[in-house]
């Protein structure tokens, strides 16, 4: 694609989400929503693949599914009581309308089954993309509607848990960071309803986490299991390094990953909901496993040679990947600062 035309996309991409950010009407908001699905759209289907058009298709279907919703739900909520602002819906009709378009937006279970197959279908610069930048605008909209409703918390569990069983027998990379993304979306609006800043605390450090094992797997050129273990001959040091960006997804001390995690059982305590917090720390055991599996495909399993000397598969880069390096010290080292950044936050 043109380095111009992908620039304009960009900048849509941004306005769309800046839009979503500063908008008080629904019609506002919902013209975001929209400018970011067009934006990415054409981004999607760039390769010219049967799969990316594919991909496309099925998100561009989808997101207009929700957006549809996301109107009715706006306009129906006008009806009622007369105001178009977001703070505004009090109405229960409307309210589980709007959380189910949300919720459709960003991939929630029961309404993620489009998630893993359409970002199998990307390249991983573009799947980058959507499963985290894409992801801002909508739970900017999430955090401002009152959320006081059963069903969020059934909705969130159930994410935990799909997140973790969905990617228990995958082998590509792509589906499993998108379940991965679905369970640890679930974590965030579990507690959003108690503790807003700590929902956007979780993803803030997703997106970090995210970011860092995208870039690492597009460095590498791996798009399933099989190919990570040729990772050592190509770049020994971030093949050790990416176990450790891996368990910090999962969620391990001393870790960055295990932070927000354990500030939302801290809080889903405080809220005497023992159960679910209990149930939610046990889905994190399922998400762990498949992160060991690619640890252990990388860091422990060698490539098949055909000579008994061990070959070279891949010519070493000297490419200088300033976003890799901060991005992983972020997802590996921010567990001390913890307590400071949630003052901050707070």
């Amino acid at each position: 694609m043109n380095p111009y035309v992908m620039s304009i996309f960009l900048l849509a991409l941004g306005l769309g989400t800046t839009i979503t950010f500063m908008s008080s009407h629904w019609l506002m908001a919902w013209m975001g929503l929209e400018i970011n699905t067009l934006a990415i759209i054409p981004l999607m289907a760039q390769h010219h693949h049967p799969r990316s058009v594919e991909a496309s298709t099925k998100y561009f279907l989808t997101q207009a599914t929700a957006a549809g919703m996301i109107l009715f739900a706006s306009s129906t909520n006008a009806w009622i009581t007369g105001q178009w602002s977001i703070t505004e819906l009090s109405h229960p009709v409307p309210s589980t309308i709007m959380m189910l378009g949300l919720a459709l937006k960003i991939g929630m279970a029961p309404l993620h089954t489009w998630l893993p197959e359409v970002l199998q279908g990307l390249d991983l610069t573009t799947g980058l993309i959507l499963s985290t930048w894409q992801k801002l605008a909508p739970f900017c909209l999430l955090m401002q509607i009152n959320l006081e409703n059963p069903m969020v918390i059934m909705m969130a569990i159930m994410s935990t848990m799909v997140g973790g069983w969905g990617g228990l027998n995958q082998t590509q990379l792509r589906k499993i960071l998108a379940y991965s993304s679905i369970a640890h979306i679930g974590w965030m609006v579990l507690v959003l309803q108690f503790s807003p800043s700590l929902t956007l605390f979780a993803l803030v450090i997703y997106v970090f986490m995210t970011f860092s094992i995208f870039s690492l797997f597009k460095l590498n050129k791996s798009t399933s299991i099989n190919t990570l273990a040729t990772s050592w001959s190509k770049s020994p040091t971030i093949t050790a390094l990416a176990p450790l960006i891996l368990l910090s997804l999962g969620g391990l001390p001393p870790l960055t990953g295990f932070g927000p995690k354990w500030m939302i059982l801290s809080e889903l305590t405080k809220q005497e909901l023992n159960t679910m917090a209990t149930i939610t720390a046990l889905s994190a055991l399922l998400s762990l496993y498949f992160y060991l599996r690619l640890s252990y495909a990388m860091t422990l399993t060698l490539s098949p040679n055909t000579t008994p000397m061990t070959n070279q598969w891949r010519f070493n880069t000297k490419q200088l990947n300033i976003n890799l390096s901060i991005s992983t010290i972020m997802s590996l080292m921010l567990l001390p600062l913890m307590p400071s950044l949630m003052t901050i936050i707070n």
